[in-house]
């Protein structure tokens, strides 16, 4: 499926995270704030400082698409498909496949579920139990 990816700087950890079945995130070492896509300075205070750590790859659906026909020419893989805006419990969105395709819902909540192909690891999400709300909990 596709080619692999030529990791830059900044995408290195992310693209070596995935290979070993990790969601790895960017958070800035100044503000601590969690950041994605990859990028060598903060867009909150411009900070160039940085740290890589593995995030749970849990998250909910923030918006999908389900593609019914081919998108793309010489597209030959399954359909229908649904690709997702997922919003991680650590606040970024990141884009991956949601499987199934259907039962797709706007705060579904998903887990990180990852696909190796030849030389490169893809991010996909699956539907996952819904996580109980945080907070106390109530003596009844």
């Amino acid at each position: 499926m596709g080619t692999a990816p030529e990791p830059d700087r900044e995408s290195a950890p992310w693209w070596d995270g995935l290979r070993h079945h990790r969601v790895v995130l960017q958070r800035c070492s100044a503000c601590g704030r969690a950041r994605f896509p990859p990028m060598p300075s903060c867009p909150w205070c411009g900070s160039r400082r940085v740290a890589a750590f593995a995030a749970t790859g849990r998250g909910t659906v923030y918006s999908f698409v389900t593609a019914h026909q081919r998108v793309s020419p010489g597209y030959d893989g399954d359909l229908p498909y649904t690709i997702a805006t997922v919003e991680l419990e650590e606040g970024p969105r990141v884009l991956g496949r949601v499987e199934p395709p259907s039962g797709v819902s706007v705060g579904a909540a998903v887990a990180a579920r990852f696909v190796d192909h030849d030389g490169w690891t893809e991010l996909r999400f699956e539907i996952a139990e819904a996580v109980p709300a945080k907070g106390p909990a109530v003596a009844r």
